[in-house]
């Protein structure tokens, strides 16, 4: 395969193929993998002249060589340029905090552990299953990204999973199971996989981000030599458990649609609430019992109630979310008189600043004069107001339903 730039595809790869043929009698290679341009942030080409060349040295001092390579990987779509901004950058530095972070924890609770002992499905929890099953979806997506040269889905893949299933979801799913000792079965089974996943995604990054996962890899427990020799992880079927996703997604909807409605009332987050869910048959309700210690952790709740035709409470904020119903009580958390004063409040003062934007757009001198990027900055004040205005107005017809109970 011949890794190049489109600009020389006549001028060398060309006559590249045209030389091997006619001295060698055959093609000097089957693949060529044109790379994408790197440009500046506003998409200019990058030139000493107009001054906006990033020196990779420079970025790789202030923002770390992984952070630069995984950047450059995730924008190399096939057909496009890469516009490259220093924000970005920072972005996939947080992106390897989090991997870091990941790895401490992970190498906390692995402290002691036989990293031989296998993964026991038996033991596995609904979290252990779900993970698993998403952790060999992502190796399929990874291998068939890398063997269509689409290394950009490749990043997109193991990052998605890396952070927002691995860590937002995961770890704090399995946190119960890692810190008991009253089932040490449980305990080792969760153990197991999270040395599985942790090892798994070490390798999938390796390729992108060789020098982060080299240093975690040398202090995993059970690995030997540098992870540049480990082998790349391969699809496993048995990890496959598409039920245990159908459960988990129903949970982690259930979670959303809680703390949905805590924004949406404005309680904190650290505020423990009660909550009734409604389901519409039996047998999820039990499903759901099934996995209540994940709801009653992650969404915060002090109370938890679900069942087949249960009544709503009284002044209950309420969502649909996996196919049931969820009610927030909200008596004792809220007082409605001053939340309807400050939502009336709120929403006056979005109107009033909402009618002055309109009048100056109403203005033809103001339009005729003005710069276009003025009166595209008005405008797009204008929907914002409008769309601020109508959510207050919104939350206040809510609030005042829940008073009236």
């Amino acid at each position: 395969m011949l890794v190049t730039g489109f600009d020389i595809l006549f001028f060398w790869v060309a006559r590249m193929m045209m030389m091997g043929l006619k001295f060698m009698g055959d093609v000097p290679f089957k693949d060529v993998y044109i790379h994408a341009l790197v440009r500046d942030e506003q998409g200019q080409k990058m030139s000493k002249s107009r001054g906006n060349v990033i020196d990779p040295l420079v970025i790789i001092d202030k923002y770390g060589t992984d952070a630069l390579r995984f950047t450059l990987t995730a924008f190399a779509a096939q057909g496009r340029d890469v516009n490259l901004s220093e924000a970005r950058i920072s972005g996939y530095r947080n992106f390897c905090n989090k991997i870091w972070n990941a790895a401490r924890f992970a190498l906390m609770n692995l402290e002691g552990f036989p990293p031989a002992t296998p993964v026991d499905p038996d033991r596995c929890s609904l979290a252990d299953r779900w993970i698993r099953h998403r952790l060999e979806e992502t190796i399929a997506a990874v291998d068939t990204a890398l063997s269509e040269y689409r290394f950009n889905e490749a990043a997109h893949a193991v990052y998605q999973f890396t952070w927002h299933e691995f860590c937002d979801w995961y770890l704090e799913l399995s946190k119960p199971d890692l810190f008991q000792e009253e089932d040490p079965g449980r305990r080792a089974a969760a153990r197991a996989v999270l040395l599985e996943i942790m090892n798994t995604i070490l390798r999938l990054l390796h390729p992108i981000m060789p020098f982060i996962t080299e240093e975690i890899w040398q202090q995993l427990p059970g690995t030997e030599g540098s992870i540049m020799r480990a082998a790349f992880p391969a699809a496993d079927s048995r990890r496959r458990d598409p039920e245990a996703v159908a459960r988990m997604t129903r949970v982690m909807e259930i979670i959303g649609g809680v703390r949905n409605l805590r924004g949406e009332m404005g309680l904190s987050p650290s505020l423990k609430v009660a909550a009734v869910i409604n389901c519409p048959t039996p047998e999820l309700a039990a499903e759901i019992n099934a996995s209540a210690p994940y709801l009653v952790n992650l969404a915060r709740l002090r109370e938890f109630r679900c069942g087949h035709g249960l009544t709503p409470p009284p002044q209950a904020a309420s969502t649909l979310a996996g196919g049931v119903e969820i009610h927030v009580p909200l008596a004792g958390l809220i007082d409605f008189e001053l939340e309807t004063a400050r939502l009336t409040k709120e929403r006056d003062k979005a109107e009033r600043e909402l009618a002055q934007v309109e009048k100056k757009l109403a203005n033809e001198k103001f339009l005729a004069k003005a710069p276009a990027a003025v009166v595209a900055k008005e405008k797009a004040k204008r929907e914002e107001l409008a769309a601020r205005a109508a959510k207050f107005a919104a939350d206040l017809e809510k609030i005042r339903r829940l008073a009236a109970g």
